[in-house]
């Protein structure tokens, strides 16, 4: 407890001690047989705990306290873990920064002029910083990998409806097309797999009914047969900084060099999706849910933009996405897209259509005969007060929310002075202000963890995480 405070005091990561975890270890013995016997667990502070506030970040939630604990919060006391803190988290969860007028700015454990990311940046702050072990976040469009790789830890999105997400709280509940999940961060991948072995047991499979009563494969999570490896540096819409992209061309060679086989890899039609499926499909309602949440409250700087935006009238945004498109094509068409749909109908075809990419996703996927996918994560770290400026990030992250695929991120590298040169060359895949504010955001990184992205199909969860573990561990070995 001491050292977690010590990093809160230093990084602003924490929202409250759960002084309740004192009285836990006196009982805690009852659950001795417990996966999680006595390890101690971060939760980030939109995940419902007895008698504690759920605000998001947004003063108006602060109401009443929840009246129980979340599903998996029951779950992981059951297996004799002991959750002992809460942390930050962006306002609304809308933003890839970590900060809220209620808890204030959280910082990177690594560079406190950077961002730890968001939403979950409070969780990847405090691991990262040594003050936890293992935490649970969530992740709608990349809310555990982006701030895991900032903060240079792992972090892993399961299949969506593979854990519960009840007694999880969310501004925008009931937008269905990009799915949230919640998942667990730590220092290691061994980690991740044993917190997903103890959540993924008949305590939750009776508490949610609604989730597929699949328990962990201990079995495929421990193989070791070669795998055939899909990658990629860039997918057409977002062109990851210079040391995300060496981060995978290292890891592509030591995979080679380990026996598996890696492939080429391209998405498809991702710049039609994002502003089609992955914007529309979240802001379907124009994001009237969202600005009826904040009506009233405080906004944090990190969100201002975005809700001034949101707020200008519908025919304004459709003219202004129209003088926009000979300039900037891309800005153009998310401005467009964040109107949202105009009927019912038109939601059920937007819903159609994200059943049809995935479709047409996974048949790709088999006809390029792949395991699993090495993917560039966006990074390093942005500097404070311009998380707003890597929303193009939504393409390697959110990517797999529509999809519903599980992913993870390793840290498998540090930015380098030559990185950082190689960085005053970048010109992005549109040349356009989005690629200007991002080289801008992560100029300055030297030093920072450097991570890329694993994923597998849905529900091949310990596939992905069995892929995880191999590149951590080829990394670790390459160092010796």
């Amino acid at each position: 407890m001491e050292k977690t405070l010590a990093v809160n005091q230093k990084l602003n990561c924490c929202t409250e001690i759960l002084l309740e975890s004192l009285d836990q270890l006196t009982t805690v013995g009852s659950n001795k047989d417990g996966l999680l016997y006595g390890v101690p667990v971060s939760i980030k502070e939109n995940i419902t705990f007895k008698d504690h506030y759920c605000s998001c970040g947004v003063v108006i939630n602060l109401d009443q306290p929840a009246e129980k604990d979340s599903v998996l919060v029951q779950v992981l006391k059951k297996q004799g873990a002991i959750p002992f803190v809460r942390t930050n988290l962006a306002q609304a969860l809308m933003s890839y920064d970590c900060s809220n007028p209620i808890y204030g700015q959280t910082v990177n454990p690594h560079n406190p002029q950077k961002t730890p990311g968001g939403s979950s940046g409070g969780e990847a702050a405090l691991i990262g910083g040594g003050g936890s072990l293992l935490g649970i976040g969530t992740d709608l469009g990349g809310s555990i990998r982006l701030p895991s790789s900032f903060c240079g830890i792992c972090g892993f999105k399961p299949t969506a409806h593979r854990l519960s997400l009840q007694g999880f709280r969310s501004i925008c509940r009931g937008q269905k097309s990009v799915s949230s999940s919640p998942g667990p961060m730590a220092r290691d991948v061994d980690s991740l797999a044993l917190c997903m072995q103890a959540l993924l047991c008949d305590h939750m499979f009776s508490l949610d009914p609604t989730v597929p009563p699949l328990p962990f494969n201990m079995e495929i999570y421990r193989s070791s047969r070669p795998l055939r490896i899909g990658y990629l540096e860039n997918d057409g819409y977002l062109q990851p900084s210079p040391s995300m992209v060496r981060g995978v061309r290292e890891v592509k060679a030591l995979l080679e060099q380990a026996g598996h086989t890696l492939v080429p890899y391209s998405p498809l039609k991702i710049s039609q999706i994002v502003p089609e499926l992955l914007i529309t499909g979240v802001y379907a309602d124009g994001a009237t849910t969202l600005l009826q949440k904040l009506k009233g409250a405080l906004l944090d700087p990190s969100l201002k933009r975005q809700v001034f935006i949101h707020s200008l009238p519908k025919w304004f945004k459709k003219i202004l996405s129209f003088l926009l498109k000979p300039v900037s094509p891309r800005l153009s068409s998310n401005v467009s897209a964040i109107c949202g749909v105009r009927s019912v109908s038109d939601l059920w075809k937007q819903h159609a259509a994200v059943e049809d990419y995935i479709q047409e996703t996974i048949a790709h996927w088999r006809s390029c005969n792949i395991d699993v996918l090495l993917s560039p994560m966006i990074g390093p770290a942005s500097r404070l007060l311009h998380a707003d400026k890597v929303s193009t990030a939504v393409s390697c992250t959110m990517l797999y929310n529509l999809l519903k695929f599980p992913a993870g991120v390793v840290t498998v590298s540090t930015v380098t002075a030559k990185d950082e040169e190689e960085l005053k060359h970048y010109k992005g895949c549109y040349q356009d202000s989005f690629d200007k504010s991002l080289k801008e955001a992560v100029t300055g990184g030297e030093g920072l963890p450097v991570a890329v992205q694993c994923v597998a199909l849905p529900w091949q969860d310990e596939l992905c995480l069995r892929f995880m573990k191999e590149v951590e561990q080829l990394v670790k070995e390459s160092k010796k």
